[in-house]
């Protein structure tokens, strides 16, 4: 017995994030202090004082969609999550296409923000010293950065993120309370929640920046394996991350209004868009405090590439024990317990693309960032729309206990809430790329021509490797960092506390039995 658990490999590890953890990686990766600095201007030129309500309502949309999430969560138990719900609850060939748009979208939202870090970055160098920074080897080295911080464990990561993210919402509280207490340019007002200033036509641009500033919130899920009791961690931590992100966001761009008027913040904004934020914080902290702004704006940038980047790896982990990514990939360190082949893999291609780039001449904002990060946004709001259709009819075919608030509405109300986001995002995203109409339709196209790559890949699966097709995103027999609760009923009915199976009826019951099967790897089920 010893023996063989010795030579049993390496898993991750398991039982080590707390809800805080996972709301660490999950709300870095949205960069909270970046969309506000270099977003959130746009959005108020475009929609004017009523910008916070555009965040609260994309707020609102995917607390909606995180019910159904969250829930499903509880039954799905796979480490392959959006693509997982999918396949579960909308077959094998949609959930074998989703992993590939979650790839798709993941990579695409970190790699080109590697565009991002650089050009920050020589902004900052030159803001503060007044040097001349090339961006690319800031880009490689920043590359470097987060491959070390993703081959380390994965509590290190989120040490690491919490005290980055602590900084870059820090420096925004501090500009918040210094407008308050001095009362803004002409008192407080709430003029932006009035629905005169909120239903404007501007609105839905600025509903497209919105959603757009949640990216990644729905990662909670993929740290399933990782996290104590995750039928409560992963709940909760989700619905931290949007609660916050959304009243975060709304309460720092009303603050920034106030700073400046509601007659004057959109002209100042059209006039420095780019200098909005650093302005107002000179003016009501002081210069110290913009410096400060300008460095934490780099570590928000770091933070954000570190959380996808876990992010990516355990995709990339959990499609190799599938057996749909070569299984090299699915290499865990054996003293760090991190997915370090798939860390290298990802950095690899980061590098690839990054060097193209420059190798192009293409800049590193406009192109790098733009160009490859819209693609990956679009791709994870289609997973959210899948994700929210797949719930509806998973609970439909499967017995559970859950109310209809929970398994109905709710998905379904997200479900087309989500859908008119996608829409808005897609008829502008001229204002996220500033690009021709041809590169546009390119972009809008990648994840349409994933989704179609994907059904093609599952059809060749089905014929040429059965046994991978069959049991694609399976349900782990047991779940070991799962905190133990007495059952309700019989033993495996109650969904949200599996028991290690003792034949194939002892299957919980809110799982098809055609998905439980044993899974790919033996690291599946640490």
């Amino acid at each position: 017995m010893s023996s063989s658990t010795s030579d049993k490999p390496p898993g991750l590890r398991t039982g080590t994030l707390g809800t805080a953890d996972i709301s660490f990686f999950v709300v870095s990766a949205a960069a909270p202090l970046t969309v506000m600095a270099g977003v959130a201007p746009i959005a108020l030129v475009l929609g004017g004082i009523g910008a916070p309500a555009g965040y609260l309502l994309a707020g609102i949309t995917l607390a909606i969609f995180a019910v159904g999430f969250t829930t499903m969560s509880r039954h799905v138990r796979s480490g392959g999550a959006f693509y997982a719900y999918i396949a579960q609850g909308l077959g094998t060939p949609l959930g074998i296409a989703a992993a590939l748009v979650a790839m798709v979208g993941y990579n695409g939202m970190e790699i080109g923000v590697y565009g991002l870090l650089g050009s920050a970055t020589s902004d900052t160098a030159g803001a503060l010293w007044g040097a001349d920074l090339p961006w690319l080897p800031v880009a490689l080295a920043g590359l470097l950065v987060i491959w070390y911080g993703g081959y380390r464990s994965i509590d290190f990561g989120a040490k690491v993120l919490g005290v980055l993210l602590v900084a870059e919402t820090g420096i925004l509280v501090l500009l918040a309370g210094g407008v308050l207490l001095k009362g803004g340019a002409d008192g407080l007002s709430l003029a932006s929640f009035a629905p005169g200033n909120v239903l404007v036509p501007g609105t839905a641009a600025v509903l497209a920046f919105a959603f757009s500033a949640f990216t990644g919130f729905e990662s909670t899920v993929i740290y399933r394996r990782e996290a104590r009791d995750p039928a409560r961690t992963i709940p909760r931590a989700t619905y931290i991350a949007v609660g916050f992100l959304g009243l975060f966001y709304a309460f720092v761009v009303w603050t920034v209004i106030q700073a400046f008027g509601d007659d004057k913040v959109v002209a100042a904004a059209a006039g420095d868009t780019g200098g909005l934020f650093f302005a107002a914080i000179t003016t009501y902290v002081g210069p110290w405090a913009a410096d400060l702004m300008h460095v934490f704006i780099v570590t928000s940038i770091i933070a954000s590439l570190l959380a996808f980047h876990n992010a990516i790896n355990r995709y990339a982990l959990a499609l190799a024990e599938e057996g749909v990514l070569p299984a090299a990939l699915g290499r865990i360190h054996p003293r760090h317990r991190s997915p370090y082949v798939a860390g290298l893999a990802q950095t690899a291609l980061g590098a690839a693309v990054v060097l193209g780039f420059a190798a192009a001449g293409a800049d590193p904002y406009t192109q790098l960032l733009l160009w490859v990060n819209t693609p990956g946004m679009l791709g994870l709001m289609a997973l959210m729309l899948l994700a929210a259709l797949a719930v509806i009819r998973y609970f439909r075919r499967v017995p559970h206990q859950e109310g209809a608030l929970r398994t109905l509405v709710a998905p379904v109300t997200a479900a087309l809430l989500l859908a008119v986001a996608i829409w808005l995002v897609a008829s502008k995203v001229a204002l996220f790329t500033g690009a021709s109409p041809t590169v546009n339709t390119v972009l809008v196209a990648v994840v349409p021509a994933v989704l179609v790559l994907g059904l093609l890949l599952a059809h060749r699966l089905r014929r040429t490797r059965p046994e991978v097709y069959a049991r694609f995103a399976a349900e782990p027999p047991i779940e070991p960092n799962a905190v133990p609760r007495p059952a309700q009923h019989t033993e495996g009915a109650d969904p949200s506390c599996p028991q290690p199976p003792t034949s194939s009826s002892s299957t919980p019951a809110s799982v098809p039995p055609s998905r439980a099967v044993t899974p790919s790897s033996p690291s599946a089920t640490d």
